[in-house]
């Protein structure tokens, strides 16, 4: 793969692109200033294309052209383009030419707008084949013990009998790499489409496979949703009983827009019970609230410490802020993990507690976690087939 990838440099990308013609076949994409710079990881290739936000829709064919052109590039293992609305420094600034203005046609009468359908919080959201369901776990702010919590859910699930995968979403910090002991590259099936990394019983898929660790990722949010859609519909996942996202920290555009473009079966947030991460959990809260996304429940981390010595409890970050949190706002409070030096060792060593300590409090911890989860799922799924309205005909 390296010697591939030293063959594969940015002056040959950028010249296959200016045989790409732009808008309205007006110039080449190059010289009309809307390539980004152009980054390239394991003869990967990852660029994004500026145009006009009101045409960004019919623009779709002109991205499709410029990733065939760099994939057919020889050397070049796979392409991320994504389009975007915005204006970047460095040559971005060049305006697209505009179109035509058409003819003004006559006015219309006025017409009454059509009648909407209600919301519903998976209407418009393209599923995965072979996926019954998708988990979100998310927190408001790092630090929180997301990933160790995410990777342990996972585990949980699997060891209450259901088929699970992990997508790992954080593109700037994947964890998942480590947390399961996944080494390697992922195949390819016909060259397409990915093969899910495994582990423990879990089928796992990280931007840390795919770039080294040490590899800094410095992408704008076009390019890692488009690393993002890859990783989660160009991956043979097979058939899943439920896929745990684990997202990145924070409410930006990444989060909102897999919460505003995936249907989710719902949102696990994770927090520790000081006052400061609640503030932040409670954006996370609120975010998924406002895309419709059902909320499966809280999960307070470092919840206390209880001395190895002497089995003293300490709440060293307070104790049941989550659960005060979870009350005030009608959600399930789904449980409470300690502060345990066994979980953070065993997350460091590849080798999580659900899996390496499965008898331990710990790890019945998790799998309790797991079976509310798990309950909620249904619960909403429930829900969501009552308020189908049947027809019938007499």
């Amino acid at each position: 793969m390296p010697a591939l990838q030293e063959n594969v440099t940015k002056e040959i990308v950028t010249e296959r692109l200016k045989t790409v013609n732009g808008p309205d076949f007006t110039g080449n994409i190059v010289d009309l200033g809307m390539v980004s710079e152009i980054f390239i990881a394991d003869a990967k290739v990852f660029f994004s294309i500026t145009v006009p936000a009101a045409r960004a829709q019919e623009m779709e064919p002109l991205r499709a052209a410029a990733e065939r052109v760099v994939k057919a590039i020889p050397g070049v293992a796979g392409a991320v383009v994504a389009l975007t609305a915005e204006k970047k420094g460095g040559g971005m600034e060049a305006p697209v030419p505009p179109r035509p203005a058409p003819r003004p046609a006559p006015p219309a009468a006025p017409t009454r707008p059509a009648p909407q359908a209600p919301a519903s919080h998976s209407q418009g959201k393209r599923g995965v084949p072979g996926i019954e369901a998708i988990i979100a776990v998310a927190s408001g702010k790092g630090g929180v013990g997301k990933s160790t919590t995410a990777v342990n859910l996972a585990l949980g699930l699997a060891a209450n009998g259901l088929k699970v995968g992990v997508l790992d979403a954080d593109i700037y910090g994947p964890s998942m790499p480590r947390l399961l002991n996944i080494h390697g590259r992922p195949q390819t099936v016909d060259g397409k489409i990915l093969k899910p990394m495994q582990n423990y019983g879990l089928k796992v898929m990280s931007m840390g496979f795919l770039v080294d660790e040490e590899t800094p990722m410095i992408w704008r949010g076009p390019m890692v949703m488009s690393a993002l859609t890859q990783m989660l519909r160009e991956v043979e996942w097979g058939p899943l009983d439920v896929l745990v996202v684990d997202m990145p920290p924070g409410t930006g555009d990444a989060q909102l827009t897999m919460a505003q473009q995936v249907p989710l079966a719902g949102a696990v947030i994770v927090s520790t019970p000081q006052d400061l991460a609640l503030i932040d959990a409670r954006k996370g809260l609120n975010m998924f609230k406002k895309v419709d996304v059902p909320l499966l429940g809280i999960v307070e981390n470092m919840s206390y410490f209880l001395a190895p010595d002497t089995g003293k409890r300490y709440d060293i970050f307070g104790h049941g802020g989550a659960r005060r949190e979870a009350e005030r706002l009608g959600v399930t409070f789904l449980g409470e993990v300690p502060l345990e030096m066994g979980i953070r060792e065993s997350s460091d060593a590849g080798t999580p507690v659900v899996v390496s300590k499965p008898d331990s409090a710990e790890a019945r911890i998790y799998r309790d976690i797991a079976s509310k989860v798990w309950g909620r799922v249904n619960e909403e799924r429930g829900a969501a087939e009552a308020a189908v309205p049947s027809i019938v005909f007499e």
